[in-house]
């Protein structure tokens, strides 16, 4: 059994709640050793994972990892949120009691952890200093090595965030237990795993797996469900799977910062690392602050609208990512970033890593290559399968980031001037609409929603609602989650723009209208200048659009039919559209009245404009 006091010792962890934390959960997982780490432990560890096996060289200062082949993404059906009121059940948190949910991760986790080390990782979801870090700090107890290394890129790791805590019994308590990973029935009727926020008790429990959100319990489980339950119950903030970026103006030196939400595959990252198109060059300069967590908040002082991004690191999809889509992404994996590769192809004799979208097509001498599964590529029967699964990652930290921006870490945060939503639709939406009302604005992200499965769902021209972007995030009922972001914006002085976008429009042909990428900057500048007065736009029943002549096209290849489909709404889709989102609204009982008066607003409008 761990000697638990001396390792603590050891670490100069004095914090009394986290110390008997250590020794309850070290006890019943039946750990041998106790090990607390912080960001200097972070050279060992690789060192100690490569030797293990657990990771492999790919380059100068990167590494690759795979991870069990079942266990490669989040799995939804298996997360819950537990609280002990039931009245926190909502449409989409798959809601358990917690006294259930408990004992049954309690039971799983038994024993389960013999033989192995358990890993202390003290860590905080925010800039030391933030106006939020009652809410930020948290210690993972986890068996798994790969998982600590990844955390310390996530995450800000280090005993001192814990030991000088002002309330030190404010803490996330998070266990994670990997368990048998051949042996836990993953989607069948006997799944073993478990992936529990026990929300009112700000404790994660997770068992079953060593992989992404599942297991970096800093990520998701803290910095989006956790957080977001956290922001409610006190009435002080949101906490959005939002990117965040800044834009510069350097002709007149203002500043501006926008955040918004897209569901999956619908261009996050990519808008969030982006850089401005060549023609504009001169004259912008875009800045990453994040691409996945924003935590929002009114200053009391000056009543102006903040966020921050909790994350101290990028984990990025792989897929995709090449110079044309995200030079930025690639600029943070370079050869001494201390990047770690999940589930790409790798080939151990050359250290080389590939996945689809890397390069147009892939190496054309196999030899040595292995895909995700670890499967030489050279003994495939067929060249159907890809190489490296579609879910893939990269893992590195912010400062990597070629644009990062020169101001992340200010505990003050940012204060933003437009919120933005946008999901993957042929057609509907137009490139831009911006709405200045608030209602409007929270409604639309309420509606927000993506084409990626209407067609399996046989519903044709039906979206798949992801609201805010936060579908699998969601840790309270949806009416209150709208109630409470139309009190927290409601309360700044100043309140952003919103705006939904939308890159992906395309012809009848099937070719995409708008080039997106870099160029997406240009609407994105339209909507400040709208913010500002600079411009006007035109008047529609879903939104603001811009008229061609707003837009600085300067160096873009679109023809004027196009652009005037990319700047026009299709009334009779819109007028279908708003009785699935009657439909879907009608889901969340006792949704505010603000937002239901805003759709009937909308579908008058939409109504009127059709006779």
């Amino acid at each position: 059994m761990a000697d638990v006091d001396a390792a603590l010792d050891a670490a100069g962890l004095k914090n009394p709640y986290v110390r008997e934390y250590v020794k309850q959960w070290a006890e019943h997982t039946g750990a041998e050793r106790v090990e607390v780490v912080t960001a200097a432990d972070d050279d060992r560890l690789v060192a100690e994972a490569l030797a293990a096996g657990e990771l492999q060289p790919a380059g100068e200062g990167l590494y690759y990892s795979r991870s069990y082949y079942k266990d490669t993404a989040r799995s939804e059906e298996r997360t819950i949120v537990a609280t002990s009121s039931d009245s926190d059940k909502g449409t989409y948190n798959n809601w358990r009691p917690s006294a259930e949910m408990t004992q049954i991760q309690r039971e799983r986790m038994k024993g389960a952890s013999a033989g192995k080390t358990m890993y202390v990782i003290p860590y905080l979801m925010a800039q030391p200093g933030s106006p939020l870090e009652l809410y930020a700090a948290g210690v993972e107890l986890t068996d798994c090595r790969p998982v600590v290394l990844h955390m310390i890129r996530m995450s800000r790791v280090g005993v001192e965030y814990i030991d000088n805590l002002a309330d030190q019994n404010s803490f996330v308590r998070a266990v994670h237990v990997t368990g048998d990973l051949e042996n836990l029935g993953q989607g069948t009727p006997n799944d073993q795993r478990y992936f529990v926020t026990v929300a009112d008790e700000r404790t994660i429990l997770h068992y079953g797996s060593s992989y992404g959100g599942n297991a970096l319990l800093g990520k998701i489980a803290h910095g989006l469900r956790q957080a977001a339950y956290d922001g409610w119950a006190s009435g002080k903030f949101l906490s959005e799977q939002f990117m965040l970026i800044g834009i510069t103006d350097k002709q007149t030196g203002r500043k501006y910062h926008i955040c918004g939400g897209f569901p999956s595959a619908s261009g996050k990252t990519n808008l969030a690392m982006m850089l401005a198109p060549d023609d504009l060059g001169d004259r912008y300069h875009v800045e990453f602050y994040g691409d996945d967590i924003a935590w929002l908040w009114v200053d009391e002082k000056d009543g102006k609208l903040y966020a921050i991004n909790p994350e101290f690191g990028v984990f990025g999809v792989a897929k995709d990512t090449n110079e044309t889509t995200n030079p930025t992404a690639l600029g943070s994996i370079e050869p001494g970033t201390g990047a770690i590769f999940t589930n790409i192809a790798y080939n151990p004799e050359t250290q080389e890593v590939w996945w689809e979208g890397r390069t147009p097509k892939p190496p054309e001498n196999v030899h040595g290559w292995l895909d995700w599964k670890g499967v030489p590529i050279a003994d495939r029967e067929t060249d159907n399968e890809p190489w490296a699964h579609p879910n893939s990652r990269f893992t590195t930290t912010l400062s990597k980031v070629p644009n990062i921006a020169t101001d992340f870490e200010d505990p003050k945060g940012v204060p933003i001037d437009a919120i933005i939503f946008g999901g993957r639709t042929r057609d509907r939406e137009p490139l831009i609409r911006a709405i200045t009302d608030l209602a409007e604005g929270v409604y639309d992200g309420l509606t927000l929603g993506a084409e990626a499965t209407f067609a399996a769902e046989g519903v044709e021209g039906q979206l798949r609602y992801d609201p805010m972007s936060m579908r699998p995030f969601m840790s309270y009922p949806e009416a209150a989650y709208a109630a409470h972001w139309l009190k927290i914006v409601g309360a700044a002085k100043e309140k952003p723009i919103f705006a939904h976008v939308n890159w992906f429009q395309r012809g009848a042909d099937g070719r995409f209208l708008w080039p997106g990428y870099r160029d997406n900057l240009r609407p994105l500048l339209w909507l400040l200048q709208l913010r500002n007065g600079e411009v006007t736009g035109r008047q529609t029943p879903v939104g603001i659009i811009p008229t061609a002549e707003e837009l600085d096209l300067t160096g873009v290849e679109v023809t004027p039919e196009d652009l005037a489909t990319l700047l026009s709404i299709d009334n009779a889709r819109w007028r279908q559209e708003m009785g699935f989102r009657e439909t879907h609204l009608a889901q969340f009982d006792g949704l505010p009245e603000e937002i239901w008066a805003a759709h009937r607003r909308v579908a008058a409008a939409l109504d009127a404009a059709a006779e």
